[in-house]
């Protein structure tokens, strides 16, 4: 005779694929409004679980990043293919930069993923060098075109473009779209006809990611 249970197993998948959707709703929420650093319990709070159930489904930070952003390297890799596929290499470029920008402009846990390059979060640091990859090659289809000074290289996007991203939470509360002013002042220093010649060499890559670590390691809060 089958035994009689008051939760049967299929009842109890159920309820843990319940409890781990919407752990990843109040994350993604909480993420997109506080930046990654929110406590984990305040998470556990808004989802209505305890701590022991969050932890069960998401052992660390970083797994729970890591899930909720699980989408946000193929987004990425599609906004840059769009922007390499357009016809007008600067255009493509520009595109490419505006779409992370409203981007890290609206979500401040995008906003800490793009600029904190934190490799600890699972898929991280591959997002990251597909990234360099795609700004690469836009900046060399600009420069075959005529439309990118000959003297740029991919790290000086990236140097100059991350403590911009950084700074986008503190301008949007100022106005949404005030963003759009910065870029434009800054993608326009890249362009063919800035005609006065850079004094030293670019900053190497192997460096870029930890000047942005030890810059945040600066202005985080002590404990």
């Amino acid at each position: 005779m089958a035994q009689s249970s008051a939760n049967p197993p299929g009842r109890l998948r159920r309820d843990a694929q319940r409890n781990r959707d919407l752990l990843l709703a109040a994350a993604r929420e909480m993420f997109s409004r506080h930046g990654l650093d929110v406590p984990l319990d305040q998470i556990a709070k808004e989802a209505g679980v305890g701590n022991a159930t969050l932890y069960r489904n998401f052992p660390t930070r970083e797994a729970l990043v890591a899930e909720v952003f699980a989408d946000a390297g193929a987004g990425l890799a599609a906004a840059g293919q769009e922007a390499l596929a357009a016809e007008d290499a600067w255009t493509g470029l520009e595109r490419y930069f505006e779409r992370i920008f409203e981007l890290v402009a609206a979500d401040r846990g995008v906003n800490d993923l793009v600029t904190r390059a934190i490799p600890t979060v699972p898929g991280m640091t591959e997002i990251s060098r597909g990234h360099a990859v795609t700004v690469g090659a836009l900046i060399a289809r600009a420069q075959e075109q005529g439309s990118m000074r000959r003297d740029v290289v991919t790290m000086d996007l990236l140097f100059l473009l991350g403590p911009l991203c950084r700074a986008l939470p503190a301008a949007t509360e100022l106005r949404p779209d005030l963003w759009r002013r910065y870029l434009a002042l800054l993608l326009d220093g890249f362009r063919a006809r800035a005609t006065h010649p850079l004094p030293v060499p670019p900053v190497g890559e192997e460096h870029l990611d930890r000047m942005f670590a030890d810059l945040w390691e600066a202005q985080a809060p002590e404990a």
